[in-house]
């Protein structure tokens, strides 16, 4: 077995205010989660997956598994109360036989087969790499200032990239960045900040606009478009 994928689907969605946990919300012709399994089952180097997903929905996960039609090994298992309390969790349910891990946010269902193949090139080159485009916007830093918002700041956008999903790694270099940032304390929003913690480099490779984060409702239906269109 080459690699191993995590499928990261244990947030609540609050601020998508769908009332049901944001993986299990519709797209498409299936869901969040559905969307981002059929990418995994394109990609022939991946040979199982760990999912996690909010305590009481290992059952629904199942049956997204099996709408997808993946033909690999899949472990389902409640999540945790953090994101990256999540990953450790799938990380030690991954098979010690995968060279490689992809992680990936079930929040950004239009990530393509390509991204997670150059991912998974990179790292099994490298050690470590992930998805992300250059920042295009002008930064502000904002405070709150007599009773308003106000710029404090104006940050120069040169050399600032957008990290996105998925995000590859060797295992180990992974369970032993997860394990250190356990023991100290450590806390990050994505893995590649605590494998960067422990010295080691991670390589960037092209990610794209269309790699959206679901967030809110007018991510949804701004995804929801850009889907249909590219299935036209």
């Amino acid at each position: 077995m080459r690699a191993s994928a995590i499928v990261v689907a244990a947030g609540s969605g609050l601020r998508l205010g769908a009332g049901t946990p944001k993986a299990f919300v519709p797209f498409g012709r299936s869901t969040l989660l559905g969307a981002a399994l059929r990418t995994i089952s394109a990609v022939t180097s991946i040979g199982e997956a760990v999912i996690a997903v909010p305590a009481g929905m290992e059952t629904r996960a199942r049956r997204e598994v099996e709408a997808a039609g993946l033909q690999i090994p899949v472990k389902i298992a409640a999540g945790g109360a953090e994101r990256q309390d999540s990953v450790r969790i799938a990380l030690a349910l991954t098979s010690v036989e995968a060279e490689l891990v992809i992680v990936h946010d079930a929040a950004r269902p239009l990530a393509s087969v390509t991204m997670f193949e150059a991912c998974l090139e990179q790292a099994a080159a490298t050690g470590a790499a992930i998805v992300a485009i250059p920042v295009a916007d002008t930064l502000k830093r904002v405070a709150r200032d007599q009773n308003q918002d106000a710029i404090f700041e104006t940050i120069p956008r040169a050399g600032l990239w957008q990290a996105q999903t998925p995000q590859a790694f060797r295992r180990r270099l992974l369970l032993n960045a997860h394990a250190r940032a356990a023991e100290l304390g450590i806390v990050a929003t994505d893995d590649s900040e605590l494998v960067e913690q422990t010295g080691a480099r991670v390589a960037v490779v092209p990610g794209s606009l269309l790699n959206l984060k679901i967030t809110t409702a007018d991510d949804l239906r701004l995804a929801e478009a850009l889907a249909a269109e590219l299935l036209r």
